[in-house]
């Protein structure tokens, strides 16, 4: 952990909450992972009671939860609870206040209010894999634009083991629709920011790991292909997909083959067949 963010966040004291409400900040220290602040402009709203309750169980930092004045529901009231015993303050609010608060407009009666995330960089990943002699699976995207998209890709990347997404807008990670299509997924999956998604890739590729790319056309069937250990699965935008310079730098291109009926899959759902398949081959 960086002096400057110790200094920031102040001495521990004895009787300091600092270990409870940070430990996110904690396992990546232990990782050996500096951490970066985020992009102030984000949301960072965390809606609906799956979200919010995995948030609580992950230990993501939340400076206050809102949930709906006068509701008896019991997932609540164990929301409530376990945010207090926790140090996080919560409120009672009206429901047309969440409404109003909500960018899902389905917030089932609970927003959380994230603290300041944090985020490594690619360097810090490479890192701290080098000291301890690890190959973390990884995905890179390049410039994912739908929110339920990323959130979709969180949500497979943390059941598949990815240890980390890398977005060049650190922004979508925050998003409410994002974090709860992740349906706590996000809480899970190492947060990265990058810069230009070929420049990333490439950083990957020098530090050994094999780029594997998907496309509708000229690709090795999927239940042909041999997907690597070390792999960093790239990620086209939804509409676009893969640009030629990122499909032909690739080690491996792969096509996941159907009944033709669609030219492709969903962004998000490409992601998880692909995930499945790997894990197949590798952890089977």
């Amino acid at each position: 952990m960086s002096k400057e963010y110790e200094e920031k966040r102040g001495p521990r004291g004895a009787d300091d909450h600092t270990e409870k409400r940070f430990p996110r900040e904690r396992r990546a220290e232990e990782r050996g992972v500096p951490v970066r602040e985020r992009d102030a402009g984000a949301d960072g709203l965390i809606e609906g009671r799956n979200a919010v309750t995995e948030a609580l169980r992950a230990g993501t930092p939340i400076d206050k939860i809102f949930i709906a004045r006068g509701e008896t529901d019991k997932t609540l009231g164990h929301i409530a609870s376990t945010a207090r015993a926790a140090g996080v303050v919560v409120v009672e609010a009206d429901r047309r206040k969440l409404d109003y608060m909500s960018a899902t407009k389905a917030h089932q009666g609970v927003i959380a209010l994230a603290a300041v995330r944090e985020y490594a960089s690619v360097e810090d990943i490479l890192s701290a894999a080098r000291e301890r002699g690890e190959a973390p699976l990884l995905v890179v995207c390049d410039e994912i634009s739908d929110p339920h998209n990323l959130g979709a890709i969180m949500r497979s990347c943390a059941h598949f083991g990815v240890k980390g997404v890398v977005v060049q807008d650190a922004g979508m990670l925050e998003s409410g629709a994002a974090i709860r299509t992740a349906e706590g997924g996000a809480e899970h999956v190492e947060p990265i920011t990058g810069d230009s998604f070929i420049d990333t890739l490439e950083q990957f590729r020098k530090a050994g790991y094999a780029i594997v790319s998907t496309s509708s056309h000229n690709g090795t069937p999927l239940h042909k292909a041999e997907l690597p250990k070390k792999m960093v699965l790239a990620l086209g935008q939804e509409r676009d997909g893969l640009s030629d310079a990122a499909i032909s730098s690739a080690d491996l291109n792969v096509a996941i083959e159907g009944t033709g009926n669609v030219e492709s899959l969903n962004v998000s759902v490409a992601t998880g067949v692909l995930l499945a398949e790997w894990w197949r081959q590798n952890k089977a």
